[in-house]
């Protein structure tokens, strides 16, 4: 994917964001253009930056910290030097953003119509009500949803995540905007919507020629939408090229970890997680920020900060941030991926069996006899779109959906389907992790407070040992122990998530249920704990592990069941699943998972539109 070179529609020079306490820079000296029509890929593991710079952009700071120089130029026209008022009329005409999450940037009190009406009448005022409506079915067409009054006077939580995500694509592209700025948008959403919103990204941008900036922890869809990426970490860009240089060489030992921790539908790959944690704004070392992770880091990295630099004899742009350029050429090539040897199972001893499963909500029924078993030590991958059963059938198994029938056995003993019917020593031997860990820890404790009391309430331990637990789990799952001090709403996404995951594994399982836990974190941490988990198997512990992701199946899943409409149209071994599916929706799954072997999907038919 090339763009025509042209006069850039965003220039940004020399921005800096800092923490208002201490000083210390969140993101420093950030230098890029943008032309019409180019999709701008920006990627980075959590603490990065990503969001900053991108609230920066829109001339927008997080309370506690302010932009301290730098220009954001749209069209010749410095943001950064406008007030309040001049902001808010830019914001959403000229500049438009598409949040992670649809449900919480919706509006929830007002139908669908009424948030277009509402801001059609801020932002274009001199046009008829006539003229909006017609704008408004025409942008709800182009993003494929149903262009009618039925669906204008819905809610937003009448529809799905899809639809949802879609609406907003809808709002920010209707006023044709010069810049729009995607913040995660496809994190949550199964393979095939996710193929369908990429879509209609790619093809709005180019339609309307509207400069996009793609925020995202996953290189895989990253390569399906963007022309150029931006690697960012602790707050500074090391490396910005093309993509095919970017994903063909990587110049950047960063980008190389990166792309070395991404799981592949295709093949099954050795990853390997980069050692390590991101450094704060406060901790950060006075050269290079990626020093004390990198293998081939000097005393001189330790010590200078290293600049931008054109690399030499790059076929198009292409700068990195690095002492030694020259790096890779001692390193392996990205494409020669070790192929992982499948670790046979030391018992064929079924542990979970699940039998005639059928489940409701109220009057609407979602599974419809259901039957599958697991044997101790494997790993049995559940997918399907959004939908088709998944998480009901894992609630159902962990005893918290209460309308279900059928037998579920556990270790060849008959059990509940109420967790609060279990004995102690059942509900200890079956954990589920949550997809959304926000919900799912106390607000209101610290983390240590939080898996402190699950020892206690299992091992009844003493306080020194329950802090050493508490310790060696956190480094289990890839988090500083000072993070037992913070709570919750002080964490990001992916470290609630690996808090999450560390509770459950404070229980020392024997089953763990696994509900996208790795859809909110990035490839490296994705990485170590797919690798944590692979070590769990080895010491006997069996997961049923609910995803979207195809690429996660192939690393980690031993077998693999397909969920449509509430029953398994299809299962088997991995390799035999991901390489021949037999069934018709199999086979459409497959085709939209994105890969860094694969060619993006550039369409999508109508029928698949039906599913989301």
């Amino acid at each position: 994917m090339i763009v025509k070179q042209q006069a850039a529609i965003l220039e940004v020079k020399n921005l800096s964001v800092v923490l208002v306490a201490t000083g210390n820079d969140i993101i420093s000296e950030i230098d890029f253009t943008l032309q019409a029509g180019e999709v701008l890929g920006l990627v980075g593991e959590s603490g990065s930056g990503k969001t900053t710079l991108s609230s920066a952009l829109l001339g927008y700071t997080r309370h506690g910290a302010k932009i301290i120089s730098g220009q954001v130029i749209l069209n010749g026209r410095d943001i950064l030097k406008l007030n309040d008022q001049q902001i808010r009329q830019i914001r959403g005409c000229q500049i438009a953003h598409v949040a992670q999450d649809p449900g919480t940037a919706l509006n929830p009190v007002l139908k669908i119509g009424q948030q277009f009406d509402e801001l059609l009448e801020v932002h274009q005022p001199e046009l008829s009500k006539s003229a909006h409506q017609q704008k408004i079915l025409k942008i709800l067409k182009e993003v494929g949803l149903a262009a009618d009054e039925e669906f204008l006077k819905r809610y937003p939580h009448q529809l799905s995540g899809g639809q949802q995500q879609r609406v907003l694509l809808a709002l920010a592209f209707i006023l044709q905007p010069q810049l729009i700025i995607l913040d995660e948008p496809t994190t949550a959403l199964d393979v095939t919507t996710q193929s369908l919103v990429l879509n209609i990204i790619r093809q709005l941008c180019q339609e309307y020629q509207v400069a996009a900036i793609y925020v995202s922890h996953d290189l895989t869809v990253v390569k399906d939408i963007a022309h150029r990426v931006i690697v960012l970490y602790s707050g500074r860009i090391a490396e910005d090229a093309w993509l095919e240089n970017l994903f063909e060489q990587p110049r950047h030992p960063y980008s190389y970890g990166l792309i070395q921790a991404i799981p592949d539908v295709v093949e099954k790959r050795e990853l390997n997680p980069i050692q390590g944690h991101a450094p704060s704004p406060n901790h950060r070392s006075p050269g290079c920020a990626f020093s004390d992770r990198c293998a081939y880091a000097t005393a001189q990295c330790r010590s200078e900060r290293p600049h931008l630099v054109a690399v030499e004899h790059a076929q198009h742009p292409h700068f990195i941030a690095c002492h030694y350029p020259e790096w890779y050429q001692n390193a392996e090539q990205v494409h020669a991926a070790h192929l992982l040897q499948e670790d046979g199972l030391n018992t064929q001893e079924i542990v979970l069996r699940a039998e005639n499963i059928n489940a409701w909500y109220g009057q609407h029924q979602v599974l419809f006899d259901v039957n599958l078993q697991i044997q101790r030590g494997e790993c049995l991958a559940l997918v399907g779109e959004s939908g088709s059963g998944k998480t009901t059938l894992s609630k159902a198994i962990a005893g918290i959906n209460e309308s279900v029938t059928g037998i579920l056995s556990l270790e060849g003993q008959t059990v509940p389907f109420q967790a609060k019917n279990r004995s102690l020593k059942q509900r200890h031997k079956l954990q589920y992790i949550f997809q959304n860990p926000y919900k799912a820890l106390n607000p209101i404790h610290t983390i240590e407070h939080t898996l402190s009391k699950v020892v206690q309430h299992f091992f009844k331990t003493s306080t020194d040992e329950t802090a050493q637990r508490v310790s060696e789990v956190l480094k289990q799952v890839s988090l500083p122990d000072q993070i037992k001090y913070a709570y919750p709403r002080d964490l990001s996404g992916g470290e609630r998530q690996r808090v999450a995951i560390a509770r459950a594994l404070l229980c020392q399982p024997d089953i763990l249920i696994c509900d996208e836990i790795t859809s909110a974190l990035d490839v490296s941490v994705q990485a170590s704990i797919l690798q944590l988990l692979q070590q769990l198997q080895q010491q006997g512990v069996t997961i049923l592990f609910v995803t979207h992701n195809l690429g996660v199946v192939r690393a980690i899943a031993n077998r693999v069941a397909v969920l449509q409409k509430g029953r398994i149209i299809e299962t088997g071994d991995t390799d035999q699943v991901l390489s021949s599916p037999k069934h018709a929706y199999t086979q459409l799954l497959l085709a939209h998972a994105p890969s860094l072997f694969k060619t993006p999907s550039q369409t999508i038919s109508d029928q698949q539109l039906s599913y989301v």
